[in-house]
């Protein structure tokens, strides 16, 4: 009897200790955190999905349009009416290629949309011009918008930039202008002041 009751009073004393040591190990072992994670996603498949769709897909590059570019506006011919003493310079314009000093040259064409006006072009230089009635009689086109004009005499012409007052182009000729230089220079005009001691001379004889 005392030995029953003996074994008794020692499995009572040692039961806190085995149960210490069952709690330590279950706190030392860690917790299946991955397993649980994939169960939960595997509990609940449909949330992943919404939250897929839920997500803008990105627009394709070829929904991105460029704003397309102004067509140029056609060129309008001029409605201006025609001036009588223009035309009447226009058709002393000498048109073409002019060779000039310096190695230039410059073109003259015709604006054949516009009555009256010609296309002026030095190297870059592109003037739209139309001529203007001059007291001195010289042929002279202007672009006013440009600040450029173009005078032309009997044996040369000349590129002007009329805002600063300077030349850009001296000693133009056309073959006709060749011509009459060449003319002047065979028998060159009478200046005023010889005319004058010429007539001096014949009336003290």
């Amino acid at each position: 009897m005392r030995n029953w009751i003996t074994a008794g009073a020692l499995s009572l004393a040692l039961m806190p200790a085995i149960l210490l040591g069952a709690t330590s190990d279950e706190a030392v072992k860690p917790k299946p955190v991955v397993k649980a994670n994939a169960n939960a996603r595997a509990q609940h498949p449909q949330t992943d999905k919404a939250q897929a769709k839920a997500k803008p897909a990105p627009k394709p590059l070829a929904a991105y349009k460029r704003p397309s570019a102004p067509a140029p506006a056609p060129m309008v011919a001029s409605d201006q009416p025609l001036d009588p003493q223009r035309t009447a310079l226009a058709e002393q314009v000498h048109t073409g290629r002019m060779v000039c000093e310096l190695g230039n040259a410059v073109h003259v064409t015709p604006d054949t949309q516009n009555a009256d006006h010609f296309h002026v072009q030095m190297n870059k230089h592109l003037f739209h011009m139309r001529p203007v009635v001059s007291a001195t009689g010289a042929i002279r086109l202007e672009d006013a918008q440009a600040g450029a004009m173009w005078l032309q005499l009997s044996n040369k012409s000349m590129l002007m930039n009329s805002k600063l007052g300077q030349r850009m182009a001296d000693e133009c000729q056309s073959p006709e202008q060749m011509a009459v230089a060449q003319a002047m220079k065979l028998s060159p005009p009478v200046s005023l002041l010889e005319g004058l001691n010429t007539g001096a001379n014949l009336a003290k004889k």
